[in-house]
């Protein structure tokens, strides 16, 4: 990702992915001053080091690089993605909401899906808690 790729949009912060699925990522607010640093200092270049974009994925030898030190366990990104989707699920009620539906099985909630358009931008930014506060 480059520091161009973070846009404050849509009344909070997004991320802007490109290559083989791309797509508008909302930025917990939490995230939001920490994020507009690293992207402002990164400008048009990556921000989390390097030069080359068309590079495998970085983020694993540099969280492998970064963890383990002091005694703390080594990061897992793919644990830290199933953090970050338990987190926004949690704040739009989706066990709630499968509950009072029924459903059990995420097939289920996959067929769903199947015959809805994603909110527009502006309601995507707001229902997991990442719009922008002045």
């Amino acid at each position: 990702m480059r520091g161009t790729d973070v846009i404050c949009r849509s009344g909070g912060v997004i991320v802007q992915v490109h290559g083989a699925r791309p797509r508008v990522v909302p930025v917990l607010a939490r995230y939001h001053d920490r994020l507009l640093a690293a992207a402002h200092f990164a400008g048009t270049g990556l921000v989390t080091g390097g030069t080359d974009p068309g590079r495998r994925n970085i983020t694993t030898p540099l969280t492998r690089s970064l963890s383990g030190a002091g005694g703390l366990p080594r990061l897992d990104t793919s644990r830290l993605r199933a953090t970050w989707l338990r987190d926004v699920a949690e704040q739009l009620g989706l066990a709630t909401f499968m509950r009072a539906a029924g459903i059990t099985c995420s097939q289920r909630l996959g067929d769903l899906l199947a015959g809805l358009q994603p909110a527009a931008e502006q309601d995507a930014v707001r229902l997991p808690g990442a719009a922008r506060h002045p």
